[in-house]
């Protein structure tokens, strides 16, 4: 894609929805990162409906190791692999108030360093929390890339290297949710709403869909 067409992508993209939100529940940004944690390989809505009384109760490190292990299982056992997201939420949360005074960092190695936090959870915290321009790499956002064209890789970080190379800065701060909303809502898996696309003629998408 040219990069005026890339920045024309944007355009549209913003002009549909100015200022982009993610939708996941949170209340701070340790409540962000454990949702983040939890969203892996299951729904924003299956994780909202089990953090609803979650968070309620619970917003800090210090509350989840108190609640401790099982406690946690409980409310998120409609979660997939909830056993190990759990071990690992109680885990970090113990990490941070070891190591962090029990504040989120907002440095990318630290976060790596949290366990079952890996670069794409690290890149929604610094993002959504702390407005760093960066791009994670999710299903929607893989798909989007190599399917527009936008930004074409094998793996979820070349596509990012490729993002952060071709998205001008002024469109950086939101491309990560302007990306996985189209992903989610218009540029879907099975059959792209490709005439309800705003930057269809933009695409370099051959299967084009017409109804």
């Amino acid at each position: 894609m040219k990069p005026a067409d890339v920045d024309t992508f944007f355009a549209r993209l913003a002009a549909g929805n100015p200022e982009p939100k993610s939708e996941l529940a949170y209340h701070n940004p340790y409540t962000l990162l454990v949702a983040v944690v939890l969203s892996a390989q299951a729904t924003d809505v299956g994780v909202n409906r089990a953090t609803a009384a979650l968070f309620r109760e619970v917003d800090t490190p210090a509350a989840m190791v108190g609640l401790g292990e099982e406690g946690l299982k409980r409310h998120i056992k409609t979660i997939g692999l909830f056993n190990t997201k759990a071990k690992n939420v109680i885990a970090l949360s113990e990490m941070l108030l070891r190591d962090h005074g029990g504040i989120v960092p907002a440095e990318r190695k630290a976060l790596e360093a949290l366990p079952g936090v890996g670069r794409k959870t690290a890149n929604v915290v610094l993002n959504v929390a702390f407005g760093q321009p960066t791009i994670a790499v999710d299903t929607h956002i893989f798909r989007v890339g190599n399917r527009t064209g936008l930004a074409r890789g094998k793996t979820p970080e070349e596509v990012e290297r490729k993002l952060l190379r071709v998205v001008p800065a002024r469109w950086r701060q939101h491309a990560h949710h302007w990306l996985i909303l189209h992903g989610r809502y218009v540029c879907k898996a099975r059959k792209p709403d490709c005439p309800a696309c705003p930057v269809s003629d933009l695409c370099a998408y051959k299967a084009k869909t017409t109804a």
